[in-house]
């Protein structure tokens, strides 16, 4: 028995989530992030939960941590300057990529420059088939040729992307094996080995984004491994991965590209546990940060996978829970642009300085700023009394805006939330539209330190059913890593046409998956407990261009059923589109394999009900649509099971703050979670 502690970084607070084994207990905690030094934030937030807590990190037996250095090296530019290797005369893979241009409605929009610039690329004479098959033998010569050229060009390391090498990596391996004899040291990242997928620039840039970012993460996860040893905590921490699951730092020192979005996964996994305990069938995640708003479909408890999520200027085609970035943070700066609009965004106080209500330095109005200045923010200390607000310094700040644009100081603080809330509007619905659901339907589930904060305000202009506050919404994205499960997928692509023996083909390669899963979950990361395997094909009708990941059950692939398969794939079609076509021919582009051992989860106590009216701590007054109203004022602590409650409303805790509007009325449910409703004809 000890604690199991979970961490997530954010731009503004780095939350901890703490599970005592013997006695079932949750706690939490934040810090001021610290983008100035990676790493320090950890070591104090451990510090913090032996003065807070008594808890002794020789106790801690669990460690899981979120981060964002892989994602921020992109957005900033400051990975490796690396070299490209292609096969001859395709050196233009990632500049011509899709030829989609950034925003179909704006046709002067430009594309980014790419990650390798084209005069780090290099062709390699040597040419595969689509089967696999050497067509051309891999040329030595060009292979010198091309690491003398990114030597003189000062390559930090080389990206090694050949045509088909997702059927046969033989080159990739021949190239990399020359480059370590004649560049002894720099460092060589093969497609084949990153994620070997089909088509070139999917997987080419994949490859890319793991290598730009490798050098800094794995020098973060050094650093972290050695202040953790230093401060006392005896295990090896694990990092969340893009694909809601957990591995070794170790691992994510060489395989950085899975855990590159770590952090946004994190909070999703939290909200899905949080959502099947509740008992909410449909809901959609709404996680606001200090930096940026965040959702995500949830569906009978478990969120929706994908590929292609984008991270800054690039997509990369890894698994991953499926998080779309909506709008702006608590922390975005609202700002008059020269024609005199009022705008939020998407420039960031961060934690330094941060909002002007901080008191930290910061002078620009921020969102944070806007709802203190309404009066529904700073009745309480924030983050865990690591922050006093300052409604006078927000005040102030919002006034500069207010005196340009010829209004009242309230009433620019409302229309800087306004704003928010009708961007992340157009956001949403634009999204959900690609998913075809009807949100209606749906529950939106906040969280996050600002989630709370403008939820309801989001949930009433686009008609949900109802908003979901968990007990911690502050901290839930360190709890989903803290639950998250190890995991971990495996892929071999195929291309087959499906018949009998193709089916048999599968199940071979679904038995050298299966080998290798198993490996990776008992040697690799050490676990020894209960797994799960998940089985599924890249399946597609013969002439059709991308394909549908089919899942499959463990029967269909020992037994190879043929017909059994292509039903699967035909429920799939229906599904996605809408039809299906069951004479037509189908073809197998890859089999996927996920296996996820079991990890053990807090049990959330049910607490007794008492029914009745929650009780007031007393009122404040604020600016609500338009004007000045009395609004309740609730301690979050205090608030029982079974207790009601209606706004115009303020729920304080430590690490957020809930706004109930006029017109809603809510209820505590038996797991600690606000449940608020719009009432009818409000």
């Amino acid at each position: 028995m000890g604690y199991r502690v979970g961490v997530d970084i954010g731009g503004s607070f780095t939350d901890f989530a703490v599970f005592d084994e013997s006695s079932n207990r949750l706690q939490s905690l934040k810090v001021f992030s610290r983008p100035d030094e990676p790493g320090a934030e950890v070591m104090e937030g451990i510090r913090q939960l032996g003065e807070r807590y008594k808890i002794p990190p020789e106790e801690i037996v669990y460690f899981t941590h979120g981060t964002t250095v892989g994602v921020n090296t992109v957005i900033q530019r400051k990975g490796l300057k690396l070299a490209l290797f292609t096969t001859e005369n395709f050196i233009d893979v990632l500049e011509v990529a899709r030829l989609k241009i950034p925003n179909m409605y704006n046709l002067l929009s430009k594309r980014p420059a790419p990650l390798i610039p084209r005069d780090m690329n290099f062709g390699i004479a040597e040419r595969l088939t689509a089967a696999g098959e050497i067509e051309t033998p891999l040329d030595r010569a060009s292979v010198e040729k091309a690491v003398k050229a990114a030597q003189a060009a000062n390559a930090e390391g080389i990206v090694i992307a050949l045509l088909h090498a997702y059927r046969n990596g033989t080159h990739e391996q021949q190239v990399k094996a020359i480059v370590a004899e004649l560049a002894p040291g720099l460092p060589v990242f093969c497609s084949s080995e990153t994620w070997p997928i089909i088509r070139e620039y999917e997987r080419t840039i994949t490859a890319a984004i793991g290598a730009y970012v490798q050098p800094r993460v794995a020098h973060y996860l050094t650093q972290l491994q050695a202040a953790l040893k230093q401060a006392g905590v005896p295990v090896e921490p694990r990092l969340t991965k893009s694909n809601g699951g957990v591995m070794t730092a170790e691992q994510g020192k060489s395989e950085c590209v899975q855990m590159i979005l770590s952090g946004t996964a994190s909070g999703v996994i939290g909200a899905s546990h949080v959502a099947a305990i509740a008992g909410v069938p449909r809901c959609m995640s709404l996680d606001i940060g200090g930096t940026s708003a965040d959702v995500a479909l949830i569906i009978d408890g478990q969120p929706q996978y994908g590929v292609g999520e984008r991270i800054g200027d690039f997509n990369i085609y890894i698994p991953s829970v499926s998080v779309s970035s909506i709008g702006e943070g608590g922390g975005s700066i609202a700002w008059v642009d020269r024609l005199g609009v009022l705008k939020v965004g998407p420039e960031s106080a961060g934690s330094r300085p941060g909002p002007a209500c901080y008191g930290r330095g910061g002078t620009r109005p921020t969102i944070t700023d806007a709802f203190v200045a309404c009066g529904l923010v700073g009745n309480a200390a924030l983050g865990y009394s690591a922050v006093t607000v300052d409604r006078d310094k927000a005040r102030d700040a919002i006034g500069v805006l207010a005196s340009r644009l010829g209004r009242g100081i309230e009433e620019t603080a409302e229309a800087i939330i306004r704003i928010a809330v009708s961007g992340m509007y157009a956001e949403v619905s634009g999204l959900v539209s690609r998913f075809g659901v009807d949100l209606r339907e749906f529950a939106c589930l906040a969280f996050g330190g600002a989630g709370p904060m403008m939820a309801c305000f989001l949930a009433r202009d686009l008609g949900m059913q109802e908003t979901l506050v968990p007990p911690t919404p502050g901290v839930l994205s360190a709890l989903g890593g803290l639950i998250a499960d190890l995991k971990n997928d495996f892929l071999a692509t195929l291309y087959l046409d499906l018949d009998d023996a193709a089916a048999e083909q599968m199940r071979d390669a679904f038995d050298g998956l299966r080998l290798r899963a198993e490996r990776w979950l008992r040697d690799d990361q050490g676990f020894e407990g209960p797994y799960r395997l998940v089985y599924s094909a890249d399946m597609r009708y013969r002439g059709q261009s991308f394909e549908i990941d089919t899942p499959l059950s463990a029967d269909m692939v020992l037994s190879a059923e043929t017909k059994a398969i292509a039903e699967a794939f035909h429920r799939a079609h229906e599904r996605v589109y809408g039809h299906a076509d069951r004479d037509a021919l189908l073809q197998v582009i890859a089999v996927r394999l996920v296996i996820i051992g079991t990890t053990a989860k807090p049990l959330l106590p049910r607490q007794a009900s008492h029914p009745g009216p929650a009780v007031s701590i007393g009122n404040a007054k604020v600016w609500l649509d338009g004007g000045w109203c009395e609004a309740a004022l609730y301690e979050r602590t205090t608030m029982l099971a079974g207790q009601a409650f209606a706004g115009p409303a303020v729920i304080m805790q430590e690490d957020c703050t809930t706004v109930v509007p006029p017109g809603f009325v809510g209820r505590v449910d038996e797991h600690t979670n606000l449940r608020i409703v719009q009432e009818k004809g409000a």
